[in-house]
C-alpha cells in the first residue's frame, strides 16, 4: 500500500512493538512509510480489511482473492546460477538458471519500488526440530500474506526471541511489482527467483500465497540434504502406539485428507524432514485444497474452514450473507484454506515423530488401471519414488485444464527438488533399509475406466485399505503378483469387496483394460530412461521392461 496521505491504519501504533534488532536496512529496504512487525492474527485481520484485501466470512475466516494467479507459476521460477552452489543444482525444467546481475537488477528495482510504501514482516522458523530449524523472514506487501506466513511457519516463543531473530533466508513478496522480461530474463512479468548465495527469494506479480510456502520448501530441499537429512513432499501422522506413517504425493492426491485421520495424530500435512532422530514438520500450519470439501469425509479440515484465523483463498463468498460455498469452482478449482495445525483437534503439538513404520506413495491414476493398493519391496518403492507417477489435478498449476493430466514428477515433488533426484533417492534408500519400513502404493484415482468414463475410488474403501495397511492387518492376507508392474496386490481386505482390489473386473472390457495398462507401463519405461544411468543396479532390476 502506497500511503501517500500518511493515513493511520488500525495497527499503526503497534507496528514496531515486536521488532527484531536486525532491521530491514540489512535487506536494503530504506525510506519505507511503515513496517508492521510480527503482528498477531487479530491485527492482521484489521489491516487486511482496512486495506480492502479481503472480507470476513461467516464464523470468522478471512476470504481473499489472488487475482490472475490462482495457482503456482511453475514455469516462472528461477535459481541464480553462481559459483558456490551451481554444481549442486539439478538444472533443467524446474530449476531454470538466471544470472546474478539479472537477480540484482530485479532486487534493486524492488527496493526502490517499496520506498514510501508499507510492508509487513513476520520473523519465524522452518523446521520443528531445533537441530535443523531455519530462521526465516517473510516481508510482504499485503497484510493477508503476513497472516499466511504466521499460519504456515513456526513463530518465536517470546519477545526476546523476536528481538534477537536474525533470518538465514528471507522472502520478499510484492505482488504489485512486475518484471521487465527483456531486461530481467524472465518468461513473463511474474517471477519467483531464489539466490542461495544471498539467502534471498524475490516474488513478484503474483498474489498466490502458495508461492511463499513452496519457496521455503525449495530452500529446505536444497539445504537439508547437505546435512544428511531427507526433505520430503509428504504428510505424516502417527498411531496411538507412536507408529509413524508418511504419505508422499503431489497436490490433490490425498496427502492432507488421508493424514487427517481422527484415529491417528497429525504431525503435518505437506512438508517434512527425516533425520536420524525421526520425522519433523517444516511448518506450523496446513494449506489444504477445499474444493467440494465434505463435512462427512473430511470433518477435521472442514471444521477449519469455519474458524477465525483461517484464510480461505479464492473461495466464493456471498457478499450479503457472508456464507462461503466450497462447491463453487467459478474462481478456480484450486481453492485453498490456510490454518494453524493446532486447529486440528488431534495434532501433535511438537510436530515431530519417531522413525516411520510405513511409507505410502500416493498416486492419482486417472487412467483407471492401477489397483487401489499394492505392497512394494524397498527397491520397487525407490523406483516409484523416482518415477513419481500421478495425475495433475485441475487448478494446482497455471495452464491446467479440468481433465487430469498424466505426469511423472520425480520424488513426488519435482518442481521443488533442487538437487538431482538421485540425491533424494539415495537418502530415502538408506532410511528405508536402516529402519525396515513397509512400503505401499496407494491409488486415489479412478476405477472402472479412465477419467470421464470410470469413477473416483471410494474414499471409504481407500481409508479402509489404508487402515489395514498401517495396522499390519494387510500383511496377513494373500497376495498376487502384478504381471506388468511386479508389485504385490492384496486379494482380500475386510470391509472392501474383492472386486475393488482387482480393477480389471470393473472395466466393461478386459482387453481395453490391459491395453490401457500396457500404455501406462510404456510411459513409465520412457520416463525412467532419464534416470536409469544414475540408479543403482537393484533399482534398475525392478524397473519395468516390456
Amino acid at each position: 500500500m502506497n500511503n501517500l496521505l500518511d493515513i493511520k491504519t488500525p495497527a499503526t501504533e503497534q507496528a514496531a512493538h515486536i521488532k527484531s534488532d536486525y532491521g530491514l536496512e540489512n535487506h536494503g529496504l530504506i525510506n519505507l512509510n511503515l513496517a508492521y512487525w510480527n503482528l498477531p492474527a487479530e491485527a492482521l485481520y484489521e489491516e487486511a480489511i482496512f486495506r480492502r484485501e479481503g472480507r470476513i466470512s461467516r464464523e470468522g475466516p478471512l476470504v481473499v482473492n489472488t487475482g490472475k494467479h490462482t495457482s503456482r507459476s511453475a514455469q516462472d521460477k528461477f535459481i541464480v546460477r553462481e559459483a558456490s552452489t551451481e554444481e549442486n543444482v539439478w538444472w533443467g525444467e524446474y530449476n531454470r538458471p538466471i544470472n546474478p546481475e539479472q537477480f540484482n537488477e530485479i532486487y534493486n528495482r524492488m527496493q526502490g519500488f517499496l520506498q514510501g510504501r508499507d510492508v509487513f514482516v513476520q520473523d519465524c522458523y522452518a523446521g520443528a526440530d531445533g537441530t535443523y530449524r531455519l530462521p526465516i523472514r517473510i516481508i510482504t506487501e499485503y497484510a493477508w500474506h503476513s497472516l499466511f506466513a504466521r499460519n504456515m511457519f513456526l513463530p518465536p516463543q517470546n519477545r526476546e526471541e523476536y528481538r534477537q531473530h536474525v533470518p538465514e533466508f528471507t522472502i520478499l513478496c510484492v505482488p504489485s511489482f512486475r518484471a521487465f522480461e527483456a531486461i530481467d530474463g524472465t518468461r513473463t512479468g511474474t517471477f519467483i527467483v531464489l539466490d542461495f548465495s544471498q539467502r534471498l527469494c524475490l516474488i513478484g506479480n503474483t498474489a498466490y500465497a502458495g508461492e511463499i510456502k513452496k519457496s521455503i520448501f525449495t530452500v529446505m530441499n536444497y539445504l537439508l540434504p547437505l546435512q544428511g537429512v531427507m526433505p520430503m513432499h509428504c504428510s505424516a501422522n502417527q498411531g496411538k502406539e507412536g507408529d509413524v506413517a508418511l504419505f508422499f504425493g503431489l497436490s490433490g492426491t490425498g496427502k492432507t485428507t488421508l493424514s487427517a485421520d481422527p484415529n491417528r495424530n497429525l504431525i503435518g500435512d505437506d512438508e517434512h524432514g527425516w533425520s536420524d532422530e525421526g520425522i519433523f514438520n517444516f511448518e506450523n500450519g496446513c494449506y489444504a485444497k477445499v474444493i467440494r470439501l465434505s463435512p462427512k469425509a473430511e470433518p477435521q479440515i472442514y471444521a477449519c474452514t469455519r474458524q477465525f484465523g483461517t484464510i480461505l483463498e479464492n473461495v466464493v463468498c456471498d457478499p450479503v450473507s457472508r456464507e462461503v460455498d466450497l462447491d463453487d469452482d467459478s474462481i478456480t478449482e484450486n481453492t485453498r484454506a490456510s490454518y494453524r495445525l493446532e486447529r486440528v483437534a488431534n495434532a501433535v503439538n511438537s510436530k515431530m515423530g519417531g522413525q516411520p513404520k510405513n511409507i505410502v506413495l500416493l498416486t492419482c491414476d486417472a487412467q483407471g488401471v492401477m489397483p487401489p493398493i499394492a505392497r512394494l519391496s524397498p527397491e520397487q518403492a525407490l523406483y516409484h519414488f523416482i518415477s513419481g507417477y500421478t495425475s495433475k489435478i485441475a487448478g494446482t498449476e497455471a495452464g491446467l485444464g479440468r481433465e487430469p493430466e498424466i505426469t511423472f514428477s520425480t520424488c513426488f515433488g519435482a518442481p521443488f527438488m533442487v538437487h538431482h533426484p538421485s540425491v533424494y533417492a539415495d537418502l530415502l534408500r538408506r532410511k528405508i533399509q536402516r529402519y525396515g519400513v513397509n512400503c505401499w502404493l496407494l491409488n486415489t484415482g479412478w476405477t472402472g475406466g479412465p477419467y470421464g468414463i470410470g469413477k473416483r475410488i471410494s474414499i471409504h474403501h481407500t481409508r479402509t485399505l489404508l487402515k489395514a495397511a498401517l495396522s499390519g492387518d494387510l500383511l496377513r492376507v494373500p497376495y498376487a503378483t502384478d504381471p506388468v508392474f511386479g508389485y504385490e496386490v492384496p486379494q482380500r481386505c475386510p470391509g472392501v469387496p474383492d472386486s475393488v482390489l482387482r480393477p480389471s473386473e470393473a472395466w466393461p472390457s478386459a482387453d481395453e483394460y490391459w491395453d490401457r495398462y500396457c500404455q501406462l507401463a510404456s510411459r513409465y519405461i520412457d520416463n525412467f530412461r532419464k534416470f536409469a544411468a544414475d540408479c543403482p543396479p537393484e533399482i534398475q532390476a525392478v524397473a519395468l521392461k516390456m
